[in-house]
């Protein structure tokens, strides 16, 4: 039986609206065009600090707590209604999966299946040990964008909205990633 407090939103993998998914392929065409990895690697180490800073101090009960918000540009209407830890443990498992992907395409090898949204939804059971698999994580990808020397690969893995992409693009979308789930989280709190 469905939870009558539980908002309607859209299915998970439902996607962005159809004018920004365009904008957003635009923005990260540029990005991958101008960016660099040293570049991709600070905006991503930024936001995690970011987030940090938001969630230090913050009691159990808040950060387990899910809240409606507006949806901010980039993410699915489905994300809507997280707790700050379903929105790290979707970092989490996100990061886990840029580093097959990166790791496959950096040796020019196309990782086996597909990318899905709707397959990196968060455990909406999710405990406080997801802060620290969250930071793992974080440190894990680090470590593969810092361990290969060539990301215009060859080998192209198709993103769901954002289509094929090199080493390169899935590089650049990290940092922007994490910015979308750092506003997310910014809204969480205000929401409490």
């Amino acid at each position: 039986m469905t939870d009558p407090q539980t908002p309607r939103l859209a299915p998970p993998g439902a996607g962005l609206p159809f004018p920004e998914n365009l904008i957003a392929r635009c923005m990260l065409g540029f990005k991958r065009w101008t960016g660099s990895p040293p570049a991709f690697e600070e905006k991503f180490i930024a936001e995690r600090e970011v987030i940090r800073s938001l969630i230090a101090g913050k009691n159990a009960d808040d950060l387990s707590k899910r809240v409606l918000i507006d949806r901010p540009r980039g993410l699915e209407d489905s994300s809507r209604y997280w707790s700050v830890w379903m929105t790290l443990d979707h970092l989490r498992i996100v990061h886990h999966a840029f580093i097959g992907i990166l790791e496959s395409l950096s040796n020019e090898r196309v990782p086996e299946g597909e990318a899905s949204t709707a397959d990196v939804k968060p455990d909406e059971h999710v405990t406080e040990a997801v802060v620290a698999e969250y930071e793992e994580s974080c440190d894990a990808l680090l470590a593969t964008m810092r361990g290969i020397k060539n990301f215009k690969t060859q080998a192209k893995f198709p993103h769901p909205w954002f289509g094929p992409m090199d080493a390169h693009g899935w590089l650049a979308l990290s940092g922007g990633h994490m910015a979308i789930h750092r506003v997310q989280i910014e809204r969480i709190l205000k929401g409490l």
